[in-house]
């Protein structure tokens, strides 16, 4: 039976999932975990995919994340064969550590998105154990679960420096200050009271999570990739579009905000320049977190990261950019177009 292919573009949204070859366990112990987050802390670097959250399970993984190039399974390749030449090595055995193919439903960046943060955070509660307890005590377990970016979302910990959780936490109705707690008290309320509508929705479709009407979209263009392929490998769906130079993005980010070049290279605390070139030049650029640390004189590829994350926190306070942000976009679209030689 042919594999199934995978709708790939720049800004999909996907929830994967790793599971452990004949579910056996992924992590030996707590220095296999450590090394996981470090290889895919330096995957999210190198292909830039930003990651909303994580799970770590003893048998298998569970990531949220965004493609700002729809190159998820390039990014799942780098990943996995380096967490598992590593695990072989270190565990002196030879084979999968990994059950298969991964699995990666496309998610509709709203409501479904939050209810599916909250699924995949109170995972350590699913096993047969945590489950038997009183809530108080679940609750607890929760909190204290160091292999996740709960704790971080929940304000109770400190947050992994390679997690974006500005989209999400930007879907909860609260005061910008309370919206970490706010979120704590929206997934522990799932310990008491189990959303049995999400999850059968999680079950309905092998292809995406979201509404009808996005779920309709998803199975369209998964047919028109059925047609389009002769052989069952990933294919992606999008507009081949070409990479515009990292100086004409500038010089049209200079255009449009009337600064000069000088000032995408400035560090100045709270300034919107840096994120908003640092997500320019990754989306239409194809550059990698690296390339931008050089181009704008930032640090480093994951201080780069950080940077381009921030222009979600930036856009709720600078509403001149949000408006004028669509526009940038039309116009860096166009000149990627012009740069095309293959269309399709």
């Amino acid at each position: 039976m042919p594999r199934r292919l995978r709708i790939q573009f720049a800004g999909a949204i996907y929830h994967v999932a790793i599971r452990g070859n004949g579910r056996a366990d992924i992590f030996a112990d707590d220095h296999d975990r450590e090394r996981f987050l470090k290889r895919l802390e330096e995957s999210l670097e190198i292909y830039t995919v930003r990651l909303y959250l994580f799970c770590l399970m003893s048998n298998h993984v569970h990531l949220v994340l965004e493609t700002t190039q729809g190159n998820l399974s390039r990014f799942m390749q780098s990943l996995e064969t380096g967490y598992t030449v590593y695990f072989n090595i270190r565990h002196n055995q030879p084979g999968h550590v990994m059950q298969g193919r991964y699995s990666a439903k496309l998610v509709e960046g709203n409501k479904y998105l939050l209810n599916l943060s909250r699924y995949v955070h109170l995972n350590p509660i699913f096993v047969d154990q945590a489950e038997k307890l009183p809530l108080k005590e679940k609750i607890l377990a929760l909190r204290n679960y160091r292999w996740s970016s709960y704790p971080g979302y929940s304000g109770i910990g400190k947050e992994y420096g390679f997690v974006t959780s500005s989209p999400i936490l930007g879907l909860i109705n609260a005061a910008k200050n309370r919206k970490r707690q706010a979120y704590r008290k929206y997934v522990e309320s799932g310990l008491a009271e189990t959303d049995e509508d999400f999850l059968a929705l999680l079950k309905e479709s092998p292809l995406c999570i979201g509404d009808d009407k996005f779920c309709a979209k998803m199975r369209e263009l998964y047919r028109e990739l059925t047609k389009k392929s002769e052989k069952p490998e990933d294919v992606a769906f999008r507009r081949q579009t070409g990479r515009v130079p990292a100086e004409e993005i500038l010089q049209l980010l200079c255009e449009m905000l009337r600064v000069g070049e000088a000032s995408f290279k400035e560090r100045k605390r709270n300034s919107m320049l840096r994120p908003l070139a640092a997500k320019m030049l990754s989306k239409y650029g194809g550059l990698t977190n690296r390339k931008i640390a050089e181009v704008l004189n930032i640090g480093t590829g994951a201080a780069t990261g950080r940077a381009a994350a921030k222009l979600d926190s930036v856009l709720e306070k600078d509403r001149a950019l949000k408006t004028l942000l669509p526009e940038i976009e039309k116009k860096l679209t166009e000149e990627a177009e012009k740069h095309c030689d293959v269309k399709y």
